[in-house]
């Protein structure tokens, strides 16, 4: 039954042959449309509720606003956590649903309803709640600067919300253009505070008056002459001449012309950002992909895009100032170099070890045909070709030719027997068929499991479990369908002259006896070795991820609470001067208003750096790094941070409590602590700082006795300082523009103690009073920033690690603090951004490869028809742990998510070993053969295919062992840890799974007396 399927396609050849000749044009045309990202695309249900108050501090928002957001939210059904990050006036609360359980438009509508709800609840001075479906990947594609010297920023500005947004929104696979830096146009209207003082105004009321007065609203219907006509009212002014023109209304009887009072002046709102480009100011815009959109795709159509607009207007330029695309695309390019080198060294091992350039060729098609299929099956389950799927396909290319030189090697040594090579070709895979099943179902089984982890993680390592699971199913389809064809119609050469047994065999044959003799004390230095291998490798230094050398380097700058944008100027500008004196820097595009996290603060600034190619540099990234950071040092009252490529620190955490001053002294302690540890560098709190604050504490008793409300007073000074809510700006028709005014005081009353002591409130007999009187201006400070975790505080704290330490040691370290170990009553501790995944994704990675093995001992079970023999060959799994300790501590590798994949690997390639091992004894014993002759008869025919096929998985492994190329740094550990543990469990199976097997045969057959003889059952005959 094992090798029907295989003599049946021997003697009819067409339809296998057919049917690789369908997967093989079905997968080229799926390989040439498959999306090429980064990471794998991930769509999850998130929503995002961003709302608006102008002037409001982020301690009034998160008690008026955020909190009845986040209480509202968390009742829906299916709610995975609830984030929000609040800066001044503007609070963004993300709600995260659990995948699979609602869909992502059933999420927004439900945020949406629940928001509804508590709409009257909320104050009445914020913009309307803005809900929206998280729709792109979090990171930009690419970058661009624009610069022209025809144009001012406003000027420039414009052209990019408006022509660039347009021409690029509309192209397959953008999901959002955010601009970076430039100004917005309003037409200001800065009052002067002397006039306003004489005629009692408030710069609210002039805001009220044009309002009321900027208007162009249709209304009514009339038929006049028969016709019917519609009734249109227009009263807006047409020019800012006409607007200064304007009469705003002192009483019944008087008004005042509006430029009496003010300035009136088609400018641009106030800067809160900015953007340089070596240097120099320009306008950037970043480009955002939707998800699942492939990066190279997006940034080569905006490329061509931005060609046909500077094509256009001669006078624009564009500059590329970041583009991942090209890591992205580097990456695909090394992993296509890095399978075609593996696939050409496994061939070359088929070829040293046969000897014969026909059998070596059967091999050789068993690549493509078993990866080419794959993309086609991959590309309609949604996947990418990413860093993950990509690995996967590159470390498994020794595995895919593994299955067909165990046919070969057979029909090989049968038709040495003097058989011809159809003959041969039966027999053999006759013979070996169970072999070749049982080892593609090993690893199917052990990959099976990770590509249905649940979660987030679960959804990045989906691609990379099934393409393995899915190309190694086309491997055993190739060596049943194909190679046995292949090798009874083209391996037709002469057999070759029968060979003596070499001296490798010969001494393999001496040991093998010797260690069958005291097979006790040979399976006893096993469990010692494997015992040590345990002891060695939790001694390793734990990582989530190797750090890469991506040729980009992402540097955060935090000014002290207070600063101006101007003093941000100043040092980002000095920091890019700075960087710009390194030969391997090819640019330094700097932009300032957000951090990192995207809160918007004017102290914040993010340097982008860009560095040559690594091969065309002398050193890493990482000794660049190290030096900018100690050319950097000597600038004062400056946070300087360098980022990992995914925009966090080496060690980052939280502290959750619903006393955010308990969990904020906590942090302070923790802070300290570390500081005084010198395995940690620069601990410091993220967005904790307090900035300072001018307070207005009213007197409400005066103010109601002088009928002044404190909404008025909190209206006066928004209005006067910063202008309205920009829902309630009147606006000026400029063509088809909608172009807000701005109605403040001018700039140096803004700036004025005694000036803002002497705004007037209106009260409510129309009087205006002196803001003096009602209320008391003092000195304070408030939160700068309030981060919030499933609707607790949030403290974030993150620390790099000394040269030499890892993120998993800084972890193990952190624990032991008497800070940490003691946390007030309430206050917990959470590990987040790296941290966090790497043990969310280890934990989850536990399970799979436990779920794994007991797949692939059920399989074992099923093809073997035997419980005890299952059992030795999953010994094979501990004795590659050695092997894989002793690579990882010669290569330096810490254990990190790439290793992890490679123990797992190699949870599921190490039993193909003792399955042919055991096949071959089993076999052998059921033709009459003694145990014990039918071992030492199948070590000394397997021992060539199992090393023939170790060193062709070694050898496939080798280039992506050498890291070379973009992402070869995530790649090496992965194939030197498989490569180690590949090595040593073909050492230790060839000595130990015989004498094992001994021990456990022996056992079963006692088990089997005993069992007899208690209840009487007879053996059965055959």
């Amino acid at each position: 039954m094992k090798a029907n399927i295989s003599a049946w396609a021997i003697r009819n050849p067409l339809p296998s042959i057919l049917l690789f000749v369908i997967l093989t044009v079905a997968g080229l045309y799926s390989f040439s449309r498959l999306p090429i990202t980064y990471f794998p695309p991930i769509i999850t249900p998130l929503v995002k509720v961003t709302i608006e108050q102008s002037g409001a501090t982020p301690t009034e928002l998160e008690t008026e606003v955020t909190r009845l957001v986040e209480n509202a939210v968390a009742s829906l059904t299916g709610i995975e956590k609830i984030t929000s990050t609040i800066g001044q006036g503007r609070s963004v609360t993300s709600v995260e649903f659990e995948l699979g359980v609602v869909s992502p438009d059933r999420a927004v509508v439900d945020v949406r309803d629940a928001v509804a709800k508590i709409r009257s609840d909320l104050p009445a001075t914020i913009d309307e709640p803005v809900i929206e479906r998280v729709e792109e990947e979090a990171r930009s594609v690419v970058t661009y600067a624009v610069s022209s010297p025809t144009m001012t920023v406003a000027d420039l500005s414009w052209y990019v919300d408006d022509l660039v947004t347009r021409t690029l929104q509309g192209l397959p696979g953008v999901g959002r253009i955010e601009r970076v830096g430039g100004v917005t146009r309003e037409i200001r209207i800065e009052l002067n505070r002397d006039r306003l003082q004489a005629l009692s105004l408030s710069a609210s009321a002039i805001n009220e008056s044009l309002l009321r007065t900027q208007i162009e609203n249709s209304g009514g219907r009339s038929a006049l002459g028969g016709r019917e006509q519609a009734l249109t009212t227009m009263a807006a002014a047409k020019t800012v001449s006409e607007l200064a023109d304007q009469r705003i209304a002192l009483s019944s009887q008087a008004a005042v012309r509006l430029g009496d009072l003010a300035s009136v002046q088609d400018s641009a709102a106030e800067a809160r950002s900015f953007a340089t480009l070596d240097g120099a100011d320009v306008v950037g815009f970043a480009v955002y992909p939707a998800q699942g959109a492939s990066e190279v795709s997006v940034a080569d159509r905006v490329s061509r895009a931005l060609a046909g607009l500077g094509a256009r207007d001669k006078d624009v330029r564009f500059s590329l100032v970041d583009d991942i695309s090209t890591y992205t695309s580097g990456n695909f390019s090394s992993a296509m170099s890095t399978l075609f080198e593996g696939a050409a060294l496994a061939v070359v091992v088929v070829f040293l070890f046969l000897r014969d350039g026909r059998a070596t060729i059967v091999a050789a098609v068993a690549l493509p045909l078993s990866i080419i299929p794959t993309f086609f099956v991959i590309d309609h389950l949604g996947f990418s070709l990413n860093i993950l799927s990509l690995l996967a396909i590159t470390l498994v290319t020794g595995i895919l030719v593994d299955d067909a030189i165990v046919e070969i090697e057979n029909v090989v040594r049968h038709r040495d027997m003097g058989k011809s090579a159809y003959r041969a070709a039966l027999d053999a895979s006759d013979e070996i068929g169970l072999a070749v099943i049982a080892i593609s179902a090993s690893i199917i089984a052990v990959f099976a499991p990770v590509g249905f982890m649940s979660g987030e993680v679960g959804l990045y390592f989906r691609q990379f479990g099934l393409t393995v699971a899915i190309a190694v199913f086309f491997s055993l389809l190739v060596a049943r369908l194909i190679t046995p064809v292949m090798a009874a119609y083209f391996m037709t050469g002469s057999p070759r002259a029968g060979e003596k047994r070499g001296r490798f065999i010969l001494a393999y044959e001496r040991l093998l006896r010797i260690s069958l003799n005291w097979r006790w004390a040979t399976v006893g230095l096993a469990a010692g070795s494997f015992a040590l291998a345990m002891l060695a490798l939790s001694s390793l230094p734990t990582a989530f991820l190797p750090e890469e050398d991506t040729g980009r380097l992402t540097l955060s700058v935090e000014l002290p609470p207070g600063s101006t944008l101007d003093e941000t100027r100043v040092v980002s500008d000095e920091i890019a001067e700075r960087i710009r004196t390194f030969k391997e820097v090819e640019g330094v595009f700097a932009r300032a208003g957000t951090s990192i996290s995207g809160l918007e603060d004017v102290r914040y600034a993010v340097i982008l750096i860009d560095l040559s190619h690594k091969t065309e540099r002398d050193r890493s990234s990482f000794a660049i790094e190290a030096e900018m950071e100690k050319t950097l040092s000597s600038i004062p009252d400056v946070k300087l941070r360098f980022l990992n490529a995914r925009g966090g620190r080496d060690l980052s955490f939280a502290l959750l409590s619903t006393d955010g001053e308990a969990a904020l002294e906590a942090a302070n302690a923790i802070v300290a602590e570390l500081s005084a540890d010198r395995a940690f560098v620069d601990p410091a709190l993220d967005n904790a700082a307090m900035r300072p604050e001018l307070r207005m504490r009213v007197q409400t008793d005066k103010a109601a006795m002088l009928g002044v409300s404190p909404a008025a007073i909190a209206q006066t000074i928004r209005v006067s300082t910063i202008g309205d809510v920009d829902s309630r700006l009147p606006s000026f028709t400029d063509g088809t523009r909608q172009i807000p005014i701005r109605v403040v005081i001018d700039r140096n009353a803004r700036d004025d103690l005694p000036t803002l002591e002497m705004l007037t409130v209106p009260s409510d007999d129309g009087a205006h009073v002196p803001l003096s009187a009602v209320a008391d201006i003092s000195f304070d400070e408030t939160m700068s920033a309030i981060e919030r975790l499933d609707r607790e505080r949030r403290i974030e704290i993150g620390v790099d690690m000394a040269d030499g330490l890892t993120s998993g040691q800084g972890m193990e370290r952190l624990l032991q603090l008497d800070s940490v170990r003691n946390l007030p009553e309430g206050v917990g501790l959470q590990a987040t951004g790296d941290s966090d995944t790497e043990s969310t994704v280890f934990e989850s990675f536990a399970v799979a490869m436990g779920s794994g093995i007991m797949l692939v001992l059920v399989v074992l079970i099923l093809l073997f028809g035997s419980v005890l023999a299952p059992w030795t060959i999953l010994a094979s799994l501990p004795l590659s742990i050695g092997g894989v300790a002793a690579a990882l501590y010669l290569s330096g590798s810490a254990i990190s998510l790439p290793v992890v994949i490679g123990i797992l690997m190699l949870m599921g390639i190490v039993t193909k070993n003792a399955i042919m091992l055991l096949d071959f004894a089993i076999e052998r014993e059921a033709h009459g053969h003694s145990r014990l002759d039918a071992v030492i008869e199948a070590c000394s025919e397997r021992v060539r295919p199992i090393v023939m096929t170790t060193l062709a998985m070694a050898g496939g492994m080798i280039p992506s062992a050498l890291g070379v190329g973009d992402g070869g740094e995530f790649r090496a550990p992965m194939a030197i840890a498989v490569i180690g543990g590949l090595l040593a469990s073909t050492l230790l199976s060839l000595i130990v799974i015989p004498s094992l097997h001994l021990i456990v045969s022996s056992f079963g057959d006692r088990m089997g007396r005993m069992f007899r003889l208690l209840f009487n059952v007879q053996s059965p005959d055959f």
